[in-house]
């Protein structure tokens, strides 16, 4: 089940950045290594378990902390080894260039997202 859901956020993290661009091309800027950052989203459903009765918003407030964690480290790893995709040293809100502040609402709902595809029962064909 969490190689399956680490499949499920991989591909669900790769679309929300095609989606992201707004444009009915579908065209997106992304990279390889994504897939695996956003692969790690597949630990959500142990903790929802213990979440579950919460409000959504402070679910997601949960996973938008898990991830700015998530982002920061692998960020930083990436960024040692100059393979980092993604740069936020120019943005006022961000820490190291690595993570931003100011995406905490977006994080909140991509957690949430997460939590839906990968707690949804699935059918089983």
């Amino acid at each position: 089940m969490i190689k399956n859901n680490f499949i499920i956020c991989g591909l669900t993290g790769w679309c929300m950045e095609i989606i992201r661009n707004n444009n009915f091309k579908l065209t997106g800027h992304t990279s390889i290594w994504m897939f695996p950052i956003y692969g790690m989203a597949a630990i959500i459903p142990p903790v929802y378990k213990h979440i579950r009765k919460l409000p959504a918003l402070l679910r997601g407030s949960i996973y938008s902390a898990g991830i700015f964690v998530c982002e920061y480290l692998t960020g930083t790893f990436l960024k040692k080894k100059g393979i980092c995709p993604w740069d936020y040293s120019n943005a006022k809100t961000n820490i190291n260039g690595v993570i931003r502040l100011d995406y905490a609402p977006l994080w909140m709902m991509a957690g949430l997202l997460f939590e839906r595809v990968t707690t949804v029962p699935r059918r089983k064909s």
